[in-house]
């Protein structure tokens, strides 16, 4: 391992919040790209076509950056109102290791606990190591409440 690399426990990073929203609610925000880029706390994505709407592993999307970039993003977990994850990668490349889940859990009362992590221990792409470690609980946190604007509200 490369001595300048955190251990990979630290490379897992995860924020959890209990959301007034049904679970179903949360995920069809988290699973239509085109409505990404209302949540993301990292203001890191421009935008996505309508219409990519994730429905199964193995569905691919693509996302514009705010730096003008495209990235297209690889579904590799996936249960409906439950589970979503997905492997990021330049378009036309393999995915360079890193992945974003978000997973719900229904509660009482129609609330959902939301949980989002970021898991970079099998990311290869040694440039994006400064980047990764960017990704901090505060950070996905940010996600989450913004998310919940929206759940709550019922945007």
């Amino acid at each position: 391992m490369d001595a300048s690399l955190p251990p990979v426990s630290e490379r897992i990073v995860t924020a959890e919040r209990t959301v007034r929203a049904p679970a179903s609610e949360i995920f069809a925000l988290i699973a239509d790209p085109a409505r990404q880029p209302e949540w993301d706390g990292n203001d890191n994505l421009a935008e996505a076509a309508a219409g990519q709407r994730v429905t199964a592993v193995g569905d691919v999307f693509t996302m514009a950056l705010t730096n003008g970039q495209a990235r297209e993003n690889r579904v590799v977990e996936f249960e409906a109102d439950r589970l979503i994850a997905w492997l990021p990668a330049p378009v036309g490349e393999e995915p360079r290791g890193h992945l974003w889940r978000w997973e719900l859990v229904p509660g009482p009362q129609g609330t959902t606990l939301v949980r989002h992590t970021y898991d970079w221990t099998r990311l290869t792409d040694e440039s994006r190591f400064a980047r990764a470690g960017w990704n901090t609980p505060e950070r996905l946190m940010g996600s989450i409440d913004r998310l919940a604007v929206l759940a709550e509200s019922g945007r």
